[in-house]
């Protein structure tokens, strides 16, 4: 796993933009956002969070989305979106 990446989930946006914040302090040049189904709204509002509030010197240096397959609960697999909005300085 790279030590340069914050999973968004469930948790207030301040908790990751706090993440985020972390590794930059830490000396990374680059964080990647990533996040899956609902939390994809999410990653999007900790990096303008992140870029407009408080680091307004980094940039927006890519952005894939895509489709994984998961196994649901009751048998099958279901579609989900994902996102990585990857933040550099």
């Amino acid at each position: 796993m790279a030590d340069n990446v914050v999973y968004v989930g469930n948790k207030a946006p301040m908790n990751y933009v706090l993440a985020v914040i972390t590794l930059f302090n830490e000396g990374n040049k680059t964080v990647v956002l990533k996040a899956r189904g609902r939390a994809i709204s999410t990653a999007v509002d900790v990096s303008e969070l992140t870029r407009n509030r408080l680091l307004s010197e980094l940039k927006v240096k890519e952005i894939k989305i895509g489709t994984e397959e998961l196994p649901r609960r009751e048998g099958g697999r279901i579609n989900t979106s994902t996102i990585e909005i990857t933040l550099s300085k």
